[in-house]
């Protein structure tokens, strides 16, 4: 899953962290095997981290134009990006 204190881009030409990329990824894979959206609690369960956790690296997601969500509206989480660019799950 990488080290929680990574903030550094891999490269220039990478949109993302390592840590962004891990969630990118179990956003694509949790969509794909349950035909719906992780909820914020999925997603924490999952990585093993709090609720203000998963939403503030859901809102830097949504800012770098990665994500799109719909306010208020539960389970609205859908990739902005290719899921061939995103690695494997760890």
């Amino acid at each position: 899953m990488g080290v929680e204190g990574q903030a550094a881009v891999k490269s220039e030409r990478d949109p993302f962290t390592t840590r962004q990329g891990q969630y990118l990824a179990f956003i694509h894979l949790y969509t794909k095997l349950h035909r719906q959206p992780p909820a914020e609690a999925d997603i924490g369960r999952y990585f093993h981290v709090t609720p203000p956790t998963v939403h503030s690296m859901l809102v830097s997601l949504e800012r770098r134009g990665l994500i799109s969500r719909r306010p208020g509206e539960s389970r609205s989480v859908r990739l902005l990006i290719d899921p061939a660019s995103l690695p494997k799950l760890d």
